[in-house]
Parts: structure tokens; sequence; C-alpha cells
């Protein structure tokens, strides 16, 4: 069977001015008079958004306020999972367009505020002073007809009385000129404090592993992973997981770590559930390693150094006690001698 073909575009094309296209999208604009948002461009064609960012951020948008808009809440009304869906959010966290905060209310309970803003880069311009009103140039007014006197019997002789200024004669003041507005700063630039989700990630530190894995050390690690789903049926590893883990338990066994608190540092404030627990265990291993314990000679003190105290001597020509390194004679009996060497 053929293609149904839609005729109402078909008509409606008919009807735009001008030559249309040879190739590439043909738009038909129909106003709109209700159940709209206005998007603008600089969010539609965001270079560095994927198009599930833009899609769900013009659904955002088109929310009324206070609608939850959650990852749950979203994976509830729309198709998309929530992995994807949290992938989008943060993409627009990312560039400025969302914002999630942890707010307390006045009951206790602790809610997620989001905030979406359609024009982030516009909130990083300054804001410019608000000019003064220009005021129109104010019209001069128009003068009124000059009304023709009534026909009056005067004698000749009196003088007649000069004629009224007119409100054209009156000079009438220009208005202020209005003052200008201060010139705007420049924009700053718009620096990326987060990398993009495209950056790439750094690798992540393997598994640590013992100087010597010796047969002891590979048992109770062995038996220590085995034993975590008797604790927490979550923690449950297949047999080639433990096998890898091995040596990254030994390690900790070989710091002096014991059994127990391995147990206790793997198991604690795991999520619920746990999805990956090998990837899981892994990264506790991996990144809560602790450090040798010190030896012997690392607690010792450092010896108080003490200054050298010169020691007394006595002098061979007055008997007179003296500070010196060597025996010999006093400062005076020196300067005694010198003098007499002087004076021959």
């Amino acid at each position: 069977m053929d293609t149904p073909q839609n005729t109402a575009l078909t008509r409606a094309l008919t009807g735009l001015p001008g030559p249309l296209p040879a190739r590439g999208v043909i738009h038909i604009a129909i106003r709109h008079t209700d159940r709209f948002t206005v998007v603008g461009n600089d969010l539609a064609q965001h270079p560095g958004l994927s198009t599930t960012a833009v899609g769900f951020a013009v659904r955002i948008q088109s929310l009324p306020q206070g609608t939850e808009v959650g990852i749950k809440a979203l994976a509830a009304r729309f198709p998309e999972g929530e992995k994807l869906i949290a992938a989008a959010l943060r993409e627009l966290e990312t560039h400025g367009y969302l914002q999630r905060a942890r707010t307390r209310l006045p009951n206790g309970r602790i809610v997620t505020r989001t905030v979406f803003c359609n024009q982030p880069a516009a909130l990083l311009r300054p804001r410019a002073a608000a000019a003064p009103p220009q005021l129109p140039p104010t019209a001069r007014p128009i003068a009124p007809p000059a009304l023709m006197p009534e026909p009056t019997v005067e004698p000749e002789a009196s003088p007649e009385p000069e004629p009224e200024p007119t409100p054209d004669a009156v000079a009438t003041p220009d208005p202020p000129a209005p003052l200008a507005a201060p010139p705007q700063a420049a924009a700053p630039p718009f620096v990326r404090l987060v990398p993009p989700p495209t950056a790439p990630k750094p690798p992540r530190p393997p598994l640590p592993r013992p100087r010597e894995l010796t047969p002891e050390l590979e048992r109770i690690s062995t038996a220590l992973l085995s034993d975590l789903r008797h604790h927490s049926p979550q923690f449950t590893l297949s047999e080639d997981d433990v096998r890898e883990l091995v040596p990254g338990v030994a390690a900790w066994l070989e710091r002096d770590a014991h059994p127990d608190t391995i147990r206790h540092t793997l198991t604690i404030n795991a999520p619920e559930p746990v999805n990956y627990p090998y990837q899981f265990v892994k990264h506790r291993l991996t990144v809560l390693l602790p450090p040798p314990l010190p030896g012997a000679h690392d607690l010792t003190p450092p010896p108080a150094r003490r200054n050298p105290v010169t020691p007394f001597q006595t002098c061979d020509g007055c008997e007179r006690a003296f500070r010196a390194p060597t025996p010999g004679h006093c400062r005076d009996c020196r300067t005694e001698d010198e003098q007499r060497a002087t004076a021959a």
C-alpha cells in the first residue's frame, strides 16, 4: 500500500507567497492564539545542548509554576527513562538554564526547589541605569484668531489703544535636554565553571594490590568477600567478582586493617538498592584505602638539640678561670704580652 499523504500540508503550500526553496525545510507558520510558549533561538539552536536537553527545556518551560520537575516526576510523565532525563537535566545545569537546590520548609521537611531561566546569558549582563523618560518637544501654543472689534463711534481726537501682545510674541523657554544615559559597561565574558558532559573524564585509579599476595591473605580476602551477602543481601558477588577483588582486600589486610573494619567500611551507608555491587565494592576499596601504619622509628621524637657549652680553663699566667675551647692565657694576660712586645 502507498504511504498516506497529508493533503492539508500540500494545500497550505499553495498559499505561501513568493518562490519556495527547492530543498530544505519549508515553514508553514500559523499564529497561536492560546496554549503556546515562546522559545528563543538561543535555546532551540544552542550548539552545546543535545536534542534531548533542548526538548526537556521546552517541556519544563511550558509547565505552570509549582509543577514537579524532578527526575522521577518527569519519567512518570514522559516516555524517556530516568538516566536519559538525569543526563538532560545535568546539561541544562551546566549551561545555566536550570538550578536545583535543597530547601527546608517551616515544618522541617526538605524539598528540592527547581529554578528555570529561559535566557541565562541575560542574567550576566549588568543592569543599565534607567534613563529619565524623554518628554516630547513642547509645541508652541497656537494663537487664537484675533476678534474684530465692534464698530463704535469715537471722537477723532481720541488716540487708538495699542494692541496687546499676542501669545506668539511671548518667549517660550525650550524644554531641558534629557540627561544622557551612562554608558553601559561591557558584559563580562562567560566563564564555564563546570566542564561540559562531553569532556573526557579522568581515568579511574586502579584497584590497590599488596606487595605480596600470600596464600593466607588470599584465603582471608576470599572468605571476607564471599561472606558479605550474609550481612547485606545486596552485596552478593559472583565468583569472578570475588577473584578480581581479592587483591584489593589483601592490600587492606597487609596494612593491618581488621576484617570487621573492612566489612563495615564496604557496607556502611550503602544506597538502596546497590545496582552494581562489584563496582561499588571496587570503588570503596580504592578510594578509602587506609595509609600503612607507621613504624616504631617513625613515632620516636627527634633528639633535643642543645647548645654547646664552652668549658672553663685556667690561665697559665695569672691562674684565673676563663671560658675557652683550649687551655692558654686569659684576655688580660694576652693584652699585657702584646703591650710588652710593642714596647720592646
